[in-house]
């Protein structure tokens, strides 16, 4: 567990170093990802980059277990 516990500690500070590049990945306005605007409110549902997301952190983890 302290060894997950540094791992995601390190990727969290190499996220939050690299943030000026992150944001201008398209996350959030891939084909796929939902936004229903109306009158009263809106709903935005980031469908593919969760999946996309997902799949990524699934790799990292089966490559660090492994």
């Amino acid at each position: 567990m302290n060894r997950t516990l540094i791992v995601f500690g390190i990727l969290l500070l190499v996220a939050g170093l690299g943030w000026p590049w992150l944001k201008q990945l398209p996350l959030g306005r891939l084909p796929g990802d939902l936004h229903i605007a109306r009158a009263s409110c809106r709903l935005f549902l980031p469908l593919t980059t969760c999946l996309l997301l997902s799949v990524l952190l699934s790799l990292v983890l089966w490559f660090i277990r492994k």
